[in-house]
């Protein structure tokens, strides 16, 4: 068991040297990160790493500061410019809840109260008619809501659900990642929603 890990040590710092990056390497393993609960269901759990890693793609078309959101592939960009975006993984509507279509960020809230909506209190009675913010709000972390609709981007505190197709219409992000995202948002923010 020693020597598997003294490998995997080894190994790890070899990859990061010849990327030449060995001091950000131990920098990372070694240095303490600032805790924060984002998750209820294990209140050990300080960070919660995507099933979909965040990553810095290429991707054009579109401004500076527009966030794309593609539905079928399950992926959010938050465009740089000079042909580079930051690629999130995301839950989005399920059958029968996709849309598509251009927003603009209306509002901004750190953990968001949450209200159900009567269409969806209609389709789920068993609901609560409010629920004050916080790790076990279904909201999460962030919310940036889309003006002239019901829809939001949102964190979540079911973040086995990123990549998949399950929610009522509202894009879904880890709390990590949606706090990541709200940082770099501005209120008038264009969204645009692909199919």
């Amino acid at each position: 068991m020693r020597r598997l890990a003294t490998a995997a040590v080894v190994s790890a710092a070899a990859l990061a040297s010849s990327a030449g990056s060995a001091n950000a390497f131990f920098h990372l393993l070694f240095q303490p990160q600032p805790q924060q609960q984002y998750y209820l269901n294990d209140p050990n759990a300080h960070v919660q790493i995507s099933p979909v890693p965040r990553e810095i793609v290429s991707f054009s078309g579109y401004s500076p500061g527009t966030i794309v959101i593609s539905t079928r592939e399950r992926r959010l960009y938050y465009t740089l410019g000079n042909g580079a975006a930051i690629r999130y993984g995301v839950g989005v509507g399920r059958p029968g809840f996709e849309w598509a279509g251009t927003k603009t960020v209306t509002r901004k809230a750190e953990w968001p109260d949450w209200t159900p909506p009567p269409q969806m209190l209609k389709r789920r009675p068993d609901l609560p008619r409010y629920m004050k913010g916080g790790v076990a709000n279904p909201l999460g972390a962030r919310a940036m809501y889309l003006g002239g609709s019901l829809y939001r981007i949102h964190g979540s505190n079911e973040p086995d659900t990123i990549g998949q197709a399950v929610s009522s219409g509202c894009i879904r992000m880890t709390n990590a990642d949606v706090v990541d995202l709200y940082s770099r948002v501005r209120v008038g923010t264009r969204v645009v929603v692909l199919r």
